[in-house]
């Protein structure tokens, strides 16, 4: 049989419910439980056979089922209440970002990612990042942004995860029908379809514009499985992170270049543009040509102008992690775009060089990124630490505590992750806690819930996620082709009243899946105590090209069969955000042990806390910032090891220690009426403590006012009178470093000097500017405590200029002044100085005398 398409067939929603068809196209029921219950009351079963995907459920029901909801007056109340919600909300003007930057109230945000993981109804994510993507456009809706998402929409999305009779890991693809899906295609000012193009070698390639409402917020997905493209060119929107260096090329000039024109196309000139991860910084380059090619600005005005109002998020704490194309590469793909830019090759692949410890130089996306933003930030603080001492030395001479880029930790979206049953629990005991997610007074109401009733939510959070793992290995097990009796042992797998462990994760090796196993016979006796069992949950997909992170998968599947594990270790596949809700308000105790300091962030563990599941993290990523030593528990030390054998030597043992000393006593210490109060302490000091802090509501307020905002009002600054003041910076810029050579720094004061609190050591400098102007820098003294021969924590000191010598010799005078005792360090120095940068240090040009 020659088939030649297939075709969507829906009933036809009777007029009294018409508006089922809207709320199932925006996001919006995601994160709202009663509308989430209007579509699953239509039909219970086909709701979970369908994954719950409203859209799909309206393509599948039966009509009569339709026709009978529609008369039946129980279902009209509850559509009619959640219709009014969706109304309430759509139509609310009084946000917070309108509230706080009415200026700004229509100045569009645009916001590139590579992945979005919204709901497993739309499985275009894979993991961390594309979660915190779909977290960070919910909590944009919630509060009012001008914002849009800009992404890519894989057909066949990520994979599938199953797992052999043996424990191998296997990836399987099925192609989405869009049609199927809460997507609708995006519509030009003139209600055309939205058709762009890019320039790959030899050819153009198309991709047509989607569009997904996620609340208020839109999000547009490219997708190159049109009829126009050749075969080879509509598989780059096949699947996420597949193929080779060609396909992540491709993939990533149809993210940024072609994301700035799928928003041309639509209308939308945003005055912010962030991007998340270094996937998208094709986009700068593409705004540049923009500018060069139709404002007649020369490269490095254009840059100026395109950087002042850009921000780019890094998530990766290692540099092999960061994508980088070899010159060859570049030259394949860009060959005719520098001339459209006006410079040579050779200053093109300067932008984004990066050279390789005996290897050639690459050209870094990464680099790309912080090149063509003002702004940049890491996702906690630890991690912008790690990328300030990774990316130093794009800033020569600039201390690393100095180097500009900050942080702001990510946080999750709360009506996304928290439980029904625990929300309904604080909205008998903690009164409007909706309207301050953010506000830790708001928090502080846990405390009034009654111990007996938080214990029996948590108790049925419990029954609910193993009812869901039983399933999930019943299903297994069946398709392995096990015996009866295996089938059924998995009804009785899992105790729903022993201390239960999640881990949950990508199965990167840094991320240590393996580590609870490092002693075997120690574990068993932890897991098998009598009368305090205690049991581990894993799940988690390693990447497909990942064989190592594929051996941990097969290790503890192996793992979960051995004598003294089996009943108390279980493995289940297909981890997605489904079972991530399950697992992450069902379990007692959160595990992470990632390998100090390659954890950026995590957010799978403030989604546990946010539901009283306490955690038991290495101090790395998010958790070295909410750890409080009542919240929660530590893996070993905050401190570097000669060996990577002697770290998980380390935190194996205080991983134990823990479980044998604290955690497990704690968890089974009941008082007479069988309720773990102590425990319950811990796990309300959670919620109370964590849940404020790592929303992404306060995360993306942080993000509007350090980031946004200022990037919004400098790149109108730049750009006014027809880029003026982007031209004047440029040459500004260009005219320093042309004459940085000619500057000389000369500084007097003693190497050693005994001082009293109080006392005053003055000091002088002198710099020969070679006839460049005094008003064009700043001379300093850096006074603070050294580390390792470097200043980390320090004051700045401007030295003030107090005579001409001649020649271009300017003499400068200033003191330091230490207000506590102990051993100072302290340095001169000068660099370019101009009203008009968004940091001090983006000239990257610093002389120490």
């Amino acid at each position: 049989m020659n088939l030649l398409g297939r075709v969507s067939v829906f009933p036809s929603i009777p007029a009294r419910i018409k508006r089922l068809d809207e709320l199932a196209h925006n996001l919006w029921w995601s994160w709202t439980p009663s509308a989430q219950a209007v579509f699953r009351s239509l039909d219970h079963a086909l709701w979970e056979r369908i994954y719950h995907n409203p859209v799909k459920l309206l393509c599948e029901i039966a009509q009569d089922r339709l026709d009978q909801a529609a008369q039946d007056p129980a279902f009209l109340e509850r559509f009619d209440a959640v219709v009014a919600a969706f109304d309430a909300y759509m139509g609310d003007q009084d946000t917070w970002y309108r509230r706080t930057f009415p200026a700004h109230r229509d100045r569009t945000i645009a916001y590139f990612s590579a992945e979005f993981g919204l709901h497993e109804a739309l499985p275009i994510y894979s993991g961390g990042l594309g979660i915190l993507s779909g977290d960070h456009c919910k909590s944009a809706s919630d509060l009012g942004l001008p914002f849009v998402g800009i992404g890519l929409l894989y057909n066949q999305g990520y994979f599938r995860q199953r797992l052999s009779a043996d424990g191998r890991q296997e990836a399987l693809y099925e192609k989405l029908n869009f049609h199927e899906l809460p997507i609708t295609p995006a519509k030009s000012e003139t209600g055309e379809d939205v058709l762009i193009g890019v320039e790959l070698p030899g050819r153009r390639v198309y991709a047509q514009v989607w569009r997904v409402a996620v609340g208020r917020v839109n999000l547009y997905l490219l997708d190159t499985d049109i009829d126009r493209n050749a075969p080879e060119d509509r598989r780059f929107s096949a699947q996420l992170y597949g193929g080779d260096h060609d396909m992540r090329i491709s993939q990533e000039i149809i993210l940024g270049i072609g994301g700035v024109r799928a928003l041309r196309e639509l209308g939308i000139n945003p005055w912010m543009w962030h991007m998340n991860e270094g996937h998208s910084a094709f986009l700068g380059l593409e705004r540049c040509r923009e500018l060069v090619q139709g404002a007649g600005l020369t490269f490095y005005e254009a840059l100026e102008a395109v950087a002042a109002n850009a921000v780019f998020t890094t998530h990766t704490p290692v540099p092999a992690g960061n994508d980088a194309f070899s010159f060859e590469m570049m030259e394949k793909y860009f060959r005719p775009y520098w001339g459209q830019l006006k410079i040579a090759r050779d200053e093109f692949l300067g932008i984004a060089r990066q050279d390789q410890m005996g290897g050639p130089a690459l050209f870094s996306m990464t680099v790309l990124a912080l090149r063509m933003a003002r702004r940049a930030n890491g996702v906690s603080k630890l991690h912008g630490e790690v990328s300030r001492r990774i990316w130093k030395d794009l800033w020569p001479g600039v201390p690393e505590s100095e180097v500009p880029i900050g942080s702001i930790t990510n946080g999750i979206h709360t009506d996304t992750w928290l439980a029904p049953e625990m929300a309904k629990l604080l909205d008998a005991y903690a009164g409007s806690w909706r309207d301050h997610l953010e506000a830790t007074e708001t928090w502080d109401k846990v405390e009034n819930v009654p111990d007996d009733a938080y214990w029996a939510v948590r108790r049925e959070l419990k029954r609910k996620m193993i009812d869901e793992v039983r399933d999930r290995l019943r299903a297994m097990r069946l398709r392995h082709g096990e015996s009866t009796s295996r089938v059924r042992e998995v009804d009785h797998l899992l105790d729903p009243d022993a201390l239960t462990i999640g881990f949950a994760r990508r199965f990167a090796t840094y991320k240590r899946a393996t580590l609870l196993f490092r002693d075997l016979e120690r574990v068993k006796a932890i897991l098998n105590q009598a009368g305090r069992p205690v049991q581990v949950i894993f799940a988690g997909k390693a990447h497909p090209a990942d064989e190592p992170g594929k051996r941990f998968i097969q290790a503890i599947y192996d793992l979960a069969q051995q004598p003294g594990l089996e009943g108390r270790v279980a493995i289940v596949e297909d981890y997605d955000m489904n079972l991530a809700r399950y697992l992450v308000q069902g379990v007692d105790v959160w595990l992470n042990n990632p390998r100090r300091p390659l954890e950026a962030s995590g957010t799978s563990g403030e989604k546990a806390a946010l539901n009283g599941v306490l955690n038991f993290s290495v101090l790395d990523g998010w958790w070295v910032e909410g750890y409080s030593g009542q919240n929660g528990w530590s893996i070993g030390e905050e401190r570097e090891y000669r060996s990577t054998d002697e770290q998980d030597d380390a935190d194996s043992q205080s991983l134990y220690q823990t479980l044998e000393d604290v955690i497990v006593p704690l968890y089974y210490d009941r008082d007479g009426d069988g309720i773990p109060h102590h425990w319950i302490r811990h796990s309300k000091e959670a919620i109370r403590t964590l849940a404020p802090a790592y929303s992404t509501r306060r995360m993306v307020q942080d993000y509007s006012r350090e980031l946004y905002v200022p990037a919004i009002e400098h790149g109108e600054k730049l750009a006014a009178d027809g880029y003026d003041l982007a031209r004047q910076l440029s040459e500004w810029k260009g005219m320093v470093r042309l004459n940085w050579h000619h500057i000389h720094l000369e500084a007097k004061g003693p190497r050693e000097q005994r001082l009293t609190v109080g006392d005053e050591l003055e000091l002088e400098a002198r710099v020969r500017l070679g006839g460049l102007d005094p008003a064009d820098f700043i001379v300093e003294i850096c006074q603070g405590r050294e580390e390792n021969g470097e200043l980390r924590k320090f004051e700045v000191v401007p030295m003030k200029r107090s005579k001409r010598l001649g020649d271009g010799v300017y003499s400068y005078e200033g003191a330091i002044r230490p207000k506590t005792g102990g051993s100072y360090s302290y340095g001169v120095r000068v660099r370019p100085a101009h009203p008009d940068l968004a940091d001090e240090h983006e000239v990257g040009l610093v002389r120490w005398a």
